[in-house]
Order: C-alpha cells, then sequence, then structure tokens
C-alpha cells in the first residue's frame, strides 16, 4: 500500500470527482462520480455524496485505501 497522495490546489477549490479523477484514484471522470453517488469516498471522515462538492486545502479525501491530502497553492518565491 502506497501513502497519501498530496493534491495542491490551483485555486480555492476543487470538485471532488475531479480531484479523484486528476489524481488517478478514479480512471475517468465518469468513474469518479460514480465512486461518489455508490457512497465510497470520505471527506474528512464523513460520506460525501456530492459529485460536485467544493474540496478546499486542508481538507483530505479517502477511498478504498486511499488517502488524498489536498494542499494550498505554493506561494511564488
Amino acid at each position: 500500500m502506497t501513502g497519501p497522495i498530496d493534491f495542491e490546489l490551483r485555486g480555492d477549490y476543487i470538485a471532488l470527482a475531479s480531484l479523484l479523477k486528476f489524481t488517478g484514484v478514479a480512471d475517468s471522470g465518469g468513474h469518479a462520480k460514480t465512486l461518489v453517488a455508490n457512497g465510497q469516498v470520505r471527506v474528512d471522515g464523513q460520506v460525501e455524496l456530492r459529485k460536485t462538492c467544493k474540496i478546499r486545502a486542508g481538507q483530505v479525501v479517502t477511498l478504498a485505501g486511499a488517502t488524498i491530502r489536498v494542499l494550498p497553492p505554493s506561494q511564488p518565491a
């Protein structure tokens, strides 16, 4: 089993289904939406059924042994 996936935001938030797709946890957007609709995804420990739920920095998304930590955008040096 691999460690947590760190995902750096590019803006204020990302939709839950998009996060699953971009991190490679879901094979496609449709697969991501199905995972959410089936109640297989948790956000901060709570089941989340909204595919377009806004995920913000500091939140943790888990499903099927995968953990995604959402980080704030890095600031230019």
